[in-house]
């Protein structure tokens, strides 16, 4: 079983993955980094780093929705819009993960 040591947001986390898939856990790692780093980049950098990891979760998640939907669409013979950037989606991505973390703490106390 091969091992590497990958860093998103600044913090080194070792993983285990199949031999010969190193390559691939270190590229999709630096995919998550990136979007870490677009969050601290607009502001994020006070968040721990559970909360980084999810919110570049977030973001990665709402790309492959994107990318389901454009899928779908092209399968179906329907056009597909280029999808346009929102400066704004990790201030959103921040307010919702703030009242999943309010909901959790409201569920923690029932």
């Amino acid at each position: 079983m091969g091992q590497v040591t990958v860093r998103v947001g600044g913090y080194s986390h070792p993983v285990s993955c199949e031999d010969g898939q190193e390559a691939h856990l270190v590229a999709l790692a630096g995919e998550v980094d990136k979007r870490v780093s677009s969050i601290k980049a607009m502001g994020g950098g006070q968040f721990n780093e559970p909360r980084l990891l999810l919110l570049g979760a977030l973001l990665l998640a709402d790309e492959v929705h994107d990318l389901k939907v454009a899928l779908a669409q092209a399968r179906a013979g329907q056009p597909v819009a280029e999808p346009t950037a929102d400066p704004r989606l990790a201030e959103r991505i921040a307010r919702i993960a703030d009242r999943i973390e309010g909901i959790a703490q409201t569920l923690d106390r029932a």
